[in-house]
């Protein structure tokens, strides 16, 4: 829960110390420093070349294409519309999961999800919002990129320690990413104080520390329930706005955040009575594409 929580600061953040339109350096930064600082950490090299391409293609789905599409939306939209789009995850997560992991999602934990959207769109979305088309599109694709990382990850294991995969793919993100931003983007003549201040909390607290945390949660609970936690990142946004921006809530949103916080709490306990105990990473056998099959064993 608290990577969702550190992701929702992210709008605030890019509102009040990034320099104004640049989302592809804030990817770049966000990801390529840390993942290099986390692979001098752990020194381990992806054990085969069926690693490489895998950690290439989550660390796309996770960073080189979905960190450009988030800073995009932080920009145009309001924190709170942005982090209300992204609470789609948990249903784009269930429909992936069935089709990738032949699993299916326990009708309460849908519910909660549903009912999840409602409380976030009540507690966000007032009558002077201002919806920028692209802008919305760009959370929604990123959002569904986002959620098919989750369940790929989930299919594919992990080689090494969440930290291990946290460190690749944010790298291989980044490097595939940097082209692009140096092409289209370029560096700014100078940056503030203020400026180095949010990409150093972008890399670090937003970026290295809760990508581990994500990743280890991906390896221990389902992908829904994993997912679900995330409606904590519209929650924090809309908080980090009262106190740091001066915005308030009205009535409607007070219950909105509510119907929020009730749905989160729902769908973890609804999780948990249906599957037991979370799973260890090595829990059960569950074969991985390429015909890999990841050993496990059952946690008393």
């Amino acid at each position: 829960m608290l990577t969702p929580i550190s992701w929702g600061t992210t709008y605030v953040v890019t509102a009040t110390l990034l320099p104004p339109d640049r989302p592809l350096l804030a990817a770049v930064l966000r990801a390529l420093p840390a993942g290099l600082l986390i692979i001098l950490l752990v020194r381990r090299m992806p054990p085969s070349p069926t690693w490489w391409w895998r950690f290439t293609v989550l660390g796309v789905l996770n960073f080189g294409a979905f960190f450009p599409l988030l800073f995009f939306a932080a920009y145009r939209l309001p924190g709170g519309v942005a982090a209300t789009v992204s609470t789609v995850q948990p249903l784009l997560v269930a429909g992936f999961a069935w089709l990738l992991l032949r699993t299916r999602t326990p009708v309460g934990q849908l519910l909660a999800a549903l009912v999840g959207v409602l409380g976030v769109a009540l507690m966000t979305l007032g009558a002077k919002a201002h919806l920028d088309p692209l802008a919305l599109v760009a959370m929604v694709v990123a959002t569904g990129m986002l959620g098919f990382g989750i369940v790929l990850a989930k299919r594919w294991g992990s080689p090494g320690s969440p930290l291990m995969s946290a460190g690749w793919q944010m790298t291989l993100g980044g490097l595939l990413l940097a082209p692009f931003t140096l092409a289209f983007e370029g560096l700014p003549d100078t940056l503030t104080g203020a400026n180095l201040l949010g990409y150093l909390y972008l890399a670090t607290i937003g970026g290295a520390i809760s990508y581990w945390l994500w990743f280890r949660g991906i390896e221990r609970l389902t992908p829904t329930t994993v997912s679900l936690l995330g409606l904590a990142n519209p929650l924090t946004a809309t908080l980090a706005g009262l106190v740091i921006l001066g915005e308030f809530l009205t009535a409607g949103q007070t219950v909105g955040l509510a119907v929020a916080l009730l749905a989160l709490v729902a769908g973890q306990t609804v999780g948990r009575q249906s599957s037991g105990e979370p799973q260890r990473p090595d829990s059960g056998a569950v074969p991985a594409a390429g015909g890999d099959v990841h050993r496990h064993r059952v946690r008393d």
